[in-house]
């Protein structure tokens, strides 16, 4: 189509005579076409005799087909050109889509668009063939393509726009805008615009802006318009040109221009007596042609207004609610009505009329329940001295049945570790032990009560209970740390100030006085619950010093009066420049703490257990020793640690129960060391091995030769078949013994000592004999 407009805008005389007008100027030189242009300048070509080329702009008409020859758009002159000269062109397009004969003739050979490329720049150069020697300087020139109309107008996707209903007249709804790839700066370009429906109530300019022609826009009626529209290029030219059409979407934007009605002339509601207070009781539903967001009803009760509430809910209807509680007993039923109002922007037609719901009723009728009892007060508040309590009566709480049933009601405290008791029946609350404010100054009592028949409901009552103070608190003295003596005070000096505190509550002015004299210190009572201590007579010294302790007797001034001695110990401490101490004498403490009483018991207890246990010990070893059957008997081996000891050096030890014995009552000694690795342990009699201990014991007391022993010796054989026989020393006496020991010295020097003891020398033998 746009082929077939561009050959018939070329066939219309207009178009060809504006073509010769181009060719004509094509034809004449550079500088007169440029003198054209300005008076200034055709002066300046008038004078220049020495300009070689003779062009400046070129014209092309776009979408022209190529033919064959091609077309010529214009031809290159230089002064200098001669038949063995040639032109060259470099640039844009050169050498494709325009060309240079050997004339100058400049011929294009391709289709051009405009709107993909406008302007052409070439440089045109002139060379002989011959010698290949460039003839004259390069000259630029450009090419300009000539639009046709060969596009239509074109409108972006998808437009919309959007006013308020009741908008006035002439009010600005949106603004259009095509657009055209031809040359906007001729008609070609150029774009108008076009209602094609909607004109009633819309109207649209050159510029492609949209009002309104009527004030009667109404959402409710129609919330949006599709208006047509048609952009036409070559705006003017009847019959001419390219055009589009397009739909716009005109939105009406809601206002609160209409109020809201009741939808029901009577609402019914069930609530039941229990219900408590802030309870949603149901919705009166109203109506509104609004949207939501334009929707803002207000509502109005008459009557019982301080029983219910009316409210927006989400949805802005009326949301209807409880704010007491209500009581079957009292009233049964509730009729009230309830007034709607709304204030708008602007009224619409349809807010107009008799037949408008803004009243309605509502009936609430009150269901009956089973309730709990209800305390004459949710809260009590009771107060009682501390201390022994002479009527033990608090007060007392009261609760009834609200139901026709009137059920009895009993009373009780669950927490077992309450101080305070109640009558089951009367509700009186009396204390069960005794108070200190001290300890706890207030408590918080909960009390049951309910019905007096199984499964009967339960209410319950907070009860605050405040203890009151009584003085039954003595002072006591406070910054008694602060009270030191220098060694550079001089007498009537101010030593040091003291206070008291009581824990009661409300003290009285504390009185200060000595419980007893002091010679050193005096004590003034400042009257403001303080006491001064004054130095009497000065020249303490913490090398010479003992301990000074000041008994102060305090009394609170209270009903009963309490009164306390306070024991202040003074210190006497080195101090320099205004009594700053820089050290102080420790006394050692006359008196002892119950903790160090208790310690040095308990390590005297834990002695004499040790000791106990000691003495008991070695009286069982003894009994033990002395009872011990015969078949119990041990042997005590003595062990000396250097040769000739002593019994105090020896280290005595039990071993295992002497369990051999003799089969027949013999015993024979050892004869050396071979005798002995042989030995033989065969079972023994327990008999014997006692009865060879008494008699050894009977000898010994009736020896008067041998050497006295405070202990016994006991040591064990292995059995008649042993032929080392006893150790024991218990056999032998004063006089000799008839055994032979000299095997020892062959046992090695293990038993060298043994051998030396027991053993029988020359000397020995001699005598013997």
């Amino acid at each position: 189509m746009m082929k077939q407009s561009a050959w018939r805008q070329m066939t219309e005389p207009g178009f060809w005579a504006g073509v010769l007008v181009v060719l004509c100027t094509l034809s004449v030189g550079a500088d007169v076409h440029q003198a054209l242009k300005t008076p200034s300048m055709l002066s300046k070509v008038l004078q220049r005799h020495k300009r070689d080329w003779k062009w400046d702009k070129l014209y092309v008409h776009e979408e022209m087909p190529p033919k064959h020859p091609p077309e010529k758009i214009g031809k290159l002159e230089n002064t200098y050109f001669t038949p063995s000269a040639r032109y060259n062109l470099s640039g844009d397009g050169a050498n494709k889509i325009f060309t240079v004969n050997d004339n100058g003739d400049i011929l294009v050979h391709a289709k051009l668009d405009r709107e993909e490329k406008s302007i052409y720049r070439l440089t045109a150069s002139l060379f002989n063939v011959d010698s290949k020697k460039q003839l004259d300087q390069d000259d630029s020139f450009v090419i300009v393509v000539l639009d046709i109309n060969d596009n239509s107008p074109v409108f972006p996707p998808d437009i919309s726009g959007s006013i308020s209903e009741s908008s006035r007249a002439g009010s600005v709804v949106m603004s259009v805008k095509a657009t055209d790839a031809d040359d906007p700066t001729t008609q070609n370009g150029m774009v108008g615009y076009k209602l094609l429906n909607g004109t009633d109530l819309f109207s649209i300019n050159y510029n492609g802006e949209i009002r309104t022609l009527t004030s009667s826009l109404d959402r409710e009626k129609q919330s949006q318009y599709l208006i047509a529209i048609q952009a036409k290029d070559m705006p003017g030219v009847n019959q001419r040109g390219n055009s589009a059409t397009t739909i716009v979407t005109v939105n009406i934007n809601d206002i609160n221009d209409n109020i809201a009605t009741f939808k029901s002339r009577e609402y019914r509601f069930n609530v039941k007596e229990d219900s408590e207070p802030g309870y949603q009781i149901g919705v009166l539903a109203v109506e509104d042609k609004d949207e939501i967001q334009n929707k803002d009803p207000t509502f109005t009760i008459h009557k019982f207004g301080e029983v219910f509430d009316i409210k927006q809910s989400n949805t802005k209807d009326g949301a209807l609610s409880l704010k007491v509680p209500l009581d079957y007993e009292t009233l049964k039923a509730y009729v009230f009505s309830v007034n709607v109002d709304e204030h708008t922007v602007s009224k619409s037609p349809d807010n107009r009329g008799p037949n408008l719901l803004t009243r309605a009723q509502v009936v609430i009728n009150v269901i009956d329940v089973d309730e709990p009892p209800v305390f004459s007060q949710t809260l009590y508040n009771f107060s009682i001295y501390e201390g022994p309590f002479k009527n033990p009566i608090i007060g007392a709480v009261s609760a009834k049945d609200p139901d026709a049933t009137a059920y009895k009601i009993r009373y009780s405290i669950e927490d077992p570790n309450c101080p305070v008791v109640v009558d089951p029946v009367q509700g009186h609350l009396s204390l069960k032990k005794q108070l200190d404010r001290e300890e706890e100054s207030s408590y918080t009592i909960q009390v049951t009560a309910h019905e007096d028949v199984p499964n009967g409901l339960k209410s319950y009552a907070k009860v605050n209970l405040t203890v009151l103070d009584i003085n039954d608190n003595a002072p006591v003295l406070t910054n008694g740390n602060g009270v030191y003596v220098c060694e550079s005070d001089k007498p009537g000096t101010i030593i040091g100030t003291v206070g008291a505190h009581d824990k009661d509550e409300n003290s009285g002015r504390f009185r200060f006085t000595l419980a007893k004299k002091s010679s050193n210190f005096s004590l003034t009572d400042n009257r403001d619950n303080t006491a001064s201590i004054k130095l009497k007579q000065g020249g303490f010294s913490t090398e010479h010093s003992v301990e000074h302790v000041l008994e102060i007797e305090i009394a609170d001034g209270g009903t009963p009066e309490q009164k306390s001695t306070e024991r202040l110990t003074i210190k006497v401490c080195m101090c320099q420049a205004e009594r700053q101490v820089e050290y102080c004498m420790a006394y050692a403490q006359t008196g002892m703490s119950v903790s160090a009483i208790l310690a040095i018991l308990l390590c005297i207890v834990t002695i004499l257990v040790i000791v106990i246990l000691m003495v008991l010990r070695r009286r069982y070893q003894k009994e033990v020793l002395v009872t011990k059957s015969s078949g119990e008997i041990h042997e005590q081996l003595v062990r000396y640690d250097e040769e000739g000891g002593g019994e105090m050096d020896t280290n005595g030890y039990d071993v295992s129960i002497l369990s051999s014995a003799c089969n027949d009552g013999s015993f024979r000694p050892a004869t050396g060391p071979s005798l002995y690795a042989v030995v033989k342990k065969p079972s023994a009699c327990k008999g014997d091995m006692a009865m060879m201990i008494e008699v050894k014991k009977d000898e010994a007391d009736h020896d008067r030769d041998g050497i006295p022993y405070d202990t016994l010796h006991i040591y064990g054989y292995e059995g008649s078949e042993s032929l080392a026989g006893s150790l024991s020393s218990l056999d032998s006496s004063s006089s000799g013994s008839n055994l032979d020991y000299d095997f020892l010295h062959e046992w090695g020097p293990r038993f060298r000592t043994l051998a030396q003891l027991y053993g029988v020398d020359g000397s020995d033998t001699d005598s013997s004999d």
